[in-house]
C-alpha cells in the first residue's frame, strides 16, 4: 500500500500538485511582450535574462518601435549602410545606436542614452571653428586618450580666444542642453601615469569667458563664467534650447569667447561640444 501511494504526486500546502502549478515559462510570449513595452530599455534587457520566453519576447519589433527616437529613420539613413540595416531588427538598431556612431569623417559622433533613448551628439575640436588654429605658435592638435575623438586642440597663448561652430540636424522634440568640454592644463602620460602640465595656464581668472548659442527659430542663450578646476575636464553649460518640430532641421550656432585684448590667456584644451537631452545633462555620457 505504501509503495503504491508513493507513485502519486504529493500535494503542496495549498492543495495543488507541484506538477500542475503554473511556471514563469508558461506565460504566453505575447503577454510578456505587452508587459515589456511599458518598461525602459535597461529593464527589458534585464528581464530578457530570465528565460527563453522572456528573451524571445524582448526582441519584438513593436516594443523597440516605442523606444527608438521618433526620428530614428533619419538617423539610420545618415549613419548606416542601407544593406546592413535591412538585416537588423529594431532591437539591434537600438543597441547599435547606443554605441557612439562617428560621422562626417569621424569629426562628429551620435549615440542614444541607453535608459531613455534620448539623442546625444558631440562635435570634436576638428569640427569647430577655432580662431588661429592653423598657427602653431598659438594652437596645436595633440593626441589624447581622454577624448572620444582621440585628439584635442591645445592653446599655448593668444590674445583673441574664440571657438565656435554651426550644427544643423534633425532632433526629436524636447528640451536640449549644449556644453563645451574644456580642460585647464595639458594632460599627458608619464611612465603610465596621468600628469598635467600647468605651465601655460594664465589669463582665465582676470575676466570670465562668454558662452552663447542661437537657433534658427530665434532662441538664444548667454552664459558667462570663469574657467577653473585645473587638471580636470569640465563640462561648461552654454545654454538650453527647445525643439518643437522633430520633422525639420534645427540649426544651432554656438561659441565660447574671451576676446578682451588687454591680456593674453593660454593653457587650455578644447575637446568637444555636446548636445544632449535636458534630462540627461547631469549624466557622464562617457566622454
Amino acid at each position: 500500500m505504501g509503495a503504491g501511494a508513493s507513485g502519486f504526486a504529493t500535494e503542496s500546502d495549498d492543495g495543488v500538485s507541484p506538477s500542475i502549478k503554473p511556471k514563469l515559462s508558461d506565460i504566453p510570449e505575447s503577454c510578456i511582450a505587452l508587459v515589456l513595452m511599458h518598461l525602459d530599455p535597461l529593464e527589458i534587457c534585464d528581464l530578457a535574462r530570465l528565460n527563453r520566453a522572456f528573451r524571445d519576447a524582448s526582441s519584438a519589433d513593436f516594443i523597440w518601435d516605442l523606444k527608438l527616437p521618433s526620428n530614428y529613420k533619419f538617423l539610420v539613413h545618415k549613419l548606416f549602410d542601407e544593406g546592413c540595416l535591412s538585416k537588423m531588427s529594431k532591437k539591434d538598431v537600438y543597441a547599435r545606436l547606443c554605441r557612439p556612431v562617428p560621422f562626417d569623417g569621424g569629426t562628429k559622433a551620435l549615440w542614444l542614452d541607453k535608459s531613455t533613448g534620448g539623442v546625444c551628439v558631440s562635435l570634436s575640436s576638428k569640427a569647430l571653428a577655432i580662431t588661429g588654429i592653423d598657427d602653431r605658435r598659438y594652437w596645436n592638435h595633440i593626441p589624447s586618450d581622454e577624448s572620444r575623438f582621440q585628439t584635442v586642440a591645445y592653446l599655448h597663448q593668444t590674445w583673441w580666444f574664440e571657438v565656435g561652430g554651426e550644427f544643423e540636424f534633425q532632433l526629436p522634440a524636447g528640451i536640449y542642453s549644449l556644453f563645451f568640454r574644456l580642460h585647464l592644463g595639458k594632460p599627458s602620460k608619464r611612465l603610465g601615469r596621468r600628469v598635467c602640465n600647468t605651465e601655460h595656464i594664465h589669463g582665465w581668472d582676470i575676466k570670465p569667458v562668454l558662452f552663447q548659442l542661437t537657433t534658427s527659430d530665434g532662441q538664444r542663450a548667454v552664459h558667462r563664467c570663469y574657467l577653473g578646476n585645473p587638471g580636470n575636464w569640465v563640462k561648461y553649460l552654454v545654454g538650453d534650447f527647445v525643439v518643437e518640430n522633430p520633422n525639420s532641421l534645427t540649426k544651432i550656432n554656438f561659441s565660447v569667447t574671451q576676446i578682451d585684448c588687454t591680456h593674453t590667456k593660454g593653457g587650455v584644451c578644447v575637446d568637444s561640444m555636446l548636445i544632449c537631452p535636458f534630462h540627461c545633462r547631469d549624466k557622464d555620457q562617457s566622454w
